[in-house]
């Protein structure tokens, strides 16, 4: 059975296929799903669910608002896994599962009888109320602060902090018939004493809509003061201890706390607890919390008294300092190069680069009151000396604005600045970096900073353990400053990158296309298409690691005013990089519009192997001249990855993908995004050492069947254009087919100019044959065979090549050798029942003398005593002759 949306508006919905199970009700306990039609737990792939997702279930389910969500450990088993994305865009579910072993479970629990809708949070809509599976608007007049408050409560949210209609539209609800009587401790508001309404409809603008606030769900403790210190978050009434992993996401509670900037995050170990991760990019939190179980905690501090607002990064933006709980702004004739060195400091950046008014926006703020007089060594702002001001505003465009330059990257340990590990300094500290799941579009950007042409390859290597910087991948191909991205990570892998260093490709669709670049003393220049051909192409791709030339012509990828390459180049095709190739002096300075050199390498390839055909089997990508199997990243692989390779193998549609457990093996891993994004696969691809393959079934998986006919001409397969069979004569088309499932059956299909027939036979020993006993003009046409089976729950067809029949009347030459053959067979026939005959009749003779002979020697033998012999050859001749007496 197919799961359907998990949404109302589809009008599918189908409460059979997913369900909540051991808990209090049905609206609460472990998530399970049906597919395949078979129940299993559903688990969260390798991401992480929050109430967001939680809430799509509980809508489908009926079940009002989602009130927790958490994952719990269980003994292994097999389940559904879902990925957060899938969920959080309404895909039918059927798209989204792939099958999984796993040790944890989703819990979830519903609010079950009332629900905010159209809010702009979980904690935020215009109320209803459910009874009798109906749900209903509830009016202004039933509804009072302490019915809101059992409402919040209710809903795992803070206290109400706004009770108001039409904030939340309105709507052609039926409206709830009772007024409420909350005494506002109740758990639940059907818990609370009601009482009869006249009511059978509101006011335009009187639905009730209620906020709850989300107020002291984060805080700093244990540090020196509010603003640093152990970070803490309060879900369901519960504080744990809270984990995010980037300056990014600590940004938003230094925000939230008013607490200024974020300035670093250091991850400490602990005995393993719950705590509430916090996901980056999401807002209010109590929606982006998640109940986890590890062994670390976070220790957050905030700059508190300084802060850059609307910058690029955490670097940069205006200038805003705290004093007696306000913020204001600061006149740049009160601060000067020092003030902004200790800024930086202060804020864990690096020297400032740019100080200048108005680069990030004006603001009706108050205005610092004293000027700035720092040394330049100070650790805080307000640690510098500092005089009375007599401003009490700015002239437009006088705001400070500051910049702080970012930190550097380096390869190092390699043979040239261009390759190497990859180390990273943050905080004043050199430290490899442990880039999660990095591919050569993250590598790209690494390369292009430090101006080393193109990525070529990357690959996670052991170590020994040892401090990093972990920095994550959106983080990277997003351009945000790294500094951003950030957090220090205890790991025993380090990233090895190789760039191109002397040759790039600029604005292609991969990094196996664009314009060609080489780069000499420091300067990069264009090549024209003259002074550079299909060996010389070979030769980049190559260096590039791609695969060979595709298309090489110019004007593809756009013209620049570059400096044009003054040497052409002489390349035998063999050499490994571009700069090793003869050359010579060109003449050339400049190119001519559209000459510069465009150039595609081919992509890489893919591949099923080990299965019953090329169409099903375990996937394998082929990258840097390396064959290897995909392993599907940390996520889960479903059918919408697996119909990207089945197209792209020209297998026909996905049926099914599955990880399978094998002995560790390196393997290309590749995430669901970049396949679904139809990104060439190799800027996608990263080594990894895995203990599971992907295993691939497209709906062309099956063999071809093979057709044949023999007949008194011969036998024909279906390789052959045409078979001539003579009218009257019988003709047999056998189908047949290698052995992969058991059963099925054949169809033979026919069609002629006029007429089409379909005849069936079930597949014995995976053939059939189908018998045509006399030929007629009717039976002239196009014969194919088609085998179908139903395997791994689905029904398989594959049809065989055409086979075209003629019926012929009998030639001249036929009817001749008819002729003379049937009186000669009748002849042969003939003289051979005669000398058999004759042969019979000799034998008979011969028996009768035998008999004869037998009965003299009788007397013989009894007479000389030789009973037993005479015995013996009696036997014998009996035996010789049976019909002998």
């Amino acid at each position: 059975m197919i799961l359907k949306e998990c949404t109302k508006s589809t009008g599918q919905k189908e409460p059979g296929d997913v369900r909540l199970v051991g808990g209090a009700s049905h609206c609460a306990g472990t998530l399970e799903a049906k597919h395949l039609g078979e129940w299993r737990p559903l688990c969260a792939s390798h991401d992480s669910w929050t109430l967001k997702e939680a809430a799509v279930f509980c809508e489908y389910l009926d079940c009002g608002s989602a009130v927790h969500v958490e994952e719990r450990h269980s003994s292994y088993k097999s389940a559904w896994s879902i990925s957060s994305d899938c969920v959080l865009s309404r895909s039918p579910l059927r798209e989204c599962t792939t099958s999984d072993y796993t040790d944890q479970i989703l819990k979830l629990t519903c609010a079950d009888s009332v629900r905010l809708l159209n809010g702009s949070s979980l904690c935020s809509g215009r109320l209803e109320v459910k009874s009798n599976q109906s749900w209903s608007s509830v009016c202004e007049d039933d509804f009072d602060q302490q019915d809101a408050e059992v409402v919040c409560r209710e809903l795992g949210c803070g206290p109400p902090s706004v009770l108001q209609g039409a904030l939340y539209g309105e709507v052609e609800a039926p409206v709830w018939s009772k007024v409420l009587h909350c005494g506002g401790h109740e758990s639940a508001l059907l818990d609370c004493r009601s009482s009869g309404s006249a009511r059978n409809s509101c006011s335009p603008g009187k639905a009730v809509g209620l906020t709850c606030s989300e107020s002291d769900d984060v805080r700093l403790v244990g540090g020196p003061s509010r603003c640093a210190g152990t970070l803490e978050a309060k879900n369901l009434g519960e504080w744990r201890p809270g984990f995010l992993s980037t300056l990014k996401e600590a940004a938003l509670v230094c925000q939230y706390l008013d607490c200024g900037s974020a300035v670093s995050i250091q991850t400490a170990h602990s005995s393993f607890k719950f705590v509430w991760s916090i996901l980056s990019d999401c807002f209010p939190l109590r929606d982006c919390t998640t109940s986890d179980y590890m062994n670390k905690i976070l220790n957050l501090t905030c700059s508190d008294s300084v802060r850059l607002l609307n910058g690029s990064s955490l670097c940069s933006g205006r200038l805003e300092v705290k004093s007696n709980q306000s913020w204001s702004s600061v006149c740049e004739a009160d601060f000067d190069q020092q003030d902004a060195e200790v800024v930086c400091r202060e804020l864990r950046c690096g020297p400032p680069s740019v100080l200048q008014g108005a680069l990030y926006g004006e603001v009706e703020a108050p205005v610092w009151s004293k000027e700035f007089q720092c040394g330049g060594h100070e650790s805080a702002l307000l640690d510098c000396r500092s005089s009375g001001s007599a401003r009490n505003s700015c002239s437009p465009g006088k705001a400070v604005g500051l910049t702080c330059s970012e930190p550097d990257f380096r390869l190092v340990g390699g043979a040239s600045r261009c390759t190497g590990t990859l180390e990273f300094k943050h905080l004043g500290e050199w430290r490899p970096v442990y880039g999660f799941f990095w591919t050569l579009k993250e590598a790209a950007v690494s390369c292009e900073q430090l101006d080393c042409g193109s990525a070529v390859y990357i690959e996670m290597v052991d170590s020994s353990r040892t401090t990093g910087w972990l920095i994550s991948s959106d983080c990277v191909l997003s351009r945000s400053p790294l500094r951003d991205c950030a957090t220090s990570h205890y790991t025993d892998q380090i990233l090895k990158l190789t760039c191109s260093d002397s040759v790039r490709l600029l604005n292609g669709s991969s990094l196996c296309s664009g314009r060609l670049e080489v780069k000499s003393n420091q300067s990069w220049s264009s090549v024209c298409e003259a002074d550079f051909d299909q060996q010389d192409a070979e030769v980049v791709c190559r260096q590039l690691g791609c695969g060979p030339p595709s298309v090489l012509q110019g004007a593809l990828y756009e013209e620049v005013e570059a400096s044009v390459w003054s040497k052409e180049f002489q390349c035998g095709g063999h050499e490994s990089a571009l700069l090793d190739c003869r050359s010579s002096g060109s003449a050339r300075n400049s190119c001519s519009p559209g000459k510069a050199v465009g150039l595609t390498c081919s992509d890489n390839d893919v591949r099923l192997v080990g299965g019953p055909s090329r169409c099903a089997g375990t996937l394998e990508l082929k990258h840097l001249a390396g064959w290897r199997p995909l392993c599907g990243s940390h996520d889960s692989w479903t059918l919408k990855e697996a119909a990207v390779f089945c197209e792209h193998l020209d297998c026909g549609s996905a049926v099914s993908i599955e990880k399978r457990r094998s002995s560790r093996t390196s393997a290309w891993l590749i995430t669901p995004e970049c396949v679904l994004s139809t990104s060439p696969l190799r800027g996608c691809a990263t080594t990894d050492s895995s203990y599971q393959i992907l295993k691939l079934t497209c709906s062309d998986f099956l063999v071809q069947p093979v057709i044949s006919v023999s007949s008194m001409n011969g036998v024909s397969k279906a390789q052959q254009q045409e078979l001539r069979v003579s009218r009257g004569s019988n003709f047999t088309i056998s189908c047949s087919i290698q052995p992969q499932y058991p059963g099925g059956f054949f169809q033979l299909t026919f069609t002629s100019s006029n007429t089409a027939y379909n005849y069936t036979q079930p597949a014995v020993n995976h053939s059939a044959y189908f018998l045509f006993p006399a030929a007629k003009l009717a039976h002239q046409g196009n014969y194919s065979c088609v085998y179908h089976v139903y395997a791994i729950a689905h029904n398989f067809s594959s049809e065989s090549r055409l086979l075209s029949v003629t019926v012929s009347a009998p030639t001249d030459f036929t009817v001749l050798i008819t002729m003379l053959i049937l009186p000669l067979t009748l002849l042969l026939v003939i003289t051979a029942l005669y000398f058999y005959c004759q042969a019979s009749r000799g034998q008979k003779s011969s028996r009768q003398k035998n008999t004869e002979l037998l009965d003299s020697n009788q007397g013989v033998c009894a007479g000389e005593g030789g009973t037993a012999a005479n015995k013996g050859v009696q036997q014998d001749l009996q035996r010789a002759h049976p019909t002998a007496t």
